[in-house]
């Protein structure tokens, strides 16, 4: 065995190609944000993709379910079972547009609003706290970069 595998931190990971795929740093990245919003938002009881969905609702009202499952990149048919979940819970009611019976629009309660309404300081103190590792011009950076290539615009950035 040599000097350096000998010397080697008995925890430490070599990542060799792994430290430059974009995929796996963004999984990876997605797992610490997940983790830390849980801790921030655990008391809300809500995961990350039910705290966008409502958000969108909110920011985006008639929404039609498939483009807002397509936006979020979500299944068509955890989409729909996540809508009957909070149509049951009472913080989203669906209509059906005349031009397209085979559509949903989606739009908030006065409950789905004042649940949106609980989320946002939790959530702002979560975003807040997002990047330790990073400065704020680092992490403006990182997001506009994200953004960059997610292909969205700076205009939808509000």
């Amino acid at each position: 065995m040599s000097d350096a595998a000998l010397s080697r931190d008995k925890d430490a990971v070599d990542l060799g190609p792994l430290a430059q795929s974009l995929g796996f740093l963004l999984r990876l990245s997605q797992l610490t944000s997940f983790r830390d919003f849980f801790a921030t938002l655990g008391a809300e009881n809500i995961r990350p993709g039910e705290a966008s969905v409502l958000m969108l609702i909110a920011r985006n009202p008639g929404i039609r379910q498939g483009v807002l499952a397509r936006e979020l990149m979500i299944k068509r048919a955890h989409m729909t079972k996540m809508m009957r979940a909070m149509e049951t819970s009472g913080h989203v009611t669906r209509t059906v547009p005349k031009d397209d019976r085979r559509a949903a629009e989606i739009w908030l309660t006065d409950c789905g609003h004042a649940r949106v309404k609980a989320l946002e300081g939790p959530f702002l103190a979560h975003e807040s706290a997002a990047a330790p590792g990073l400065t704020r011009r680092e992490e403006a950076e990182l997001k506009r970069l994200l953004r960059k290539y997610l292909g969205i615009a700076e205009a939808e950035v509000s």
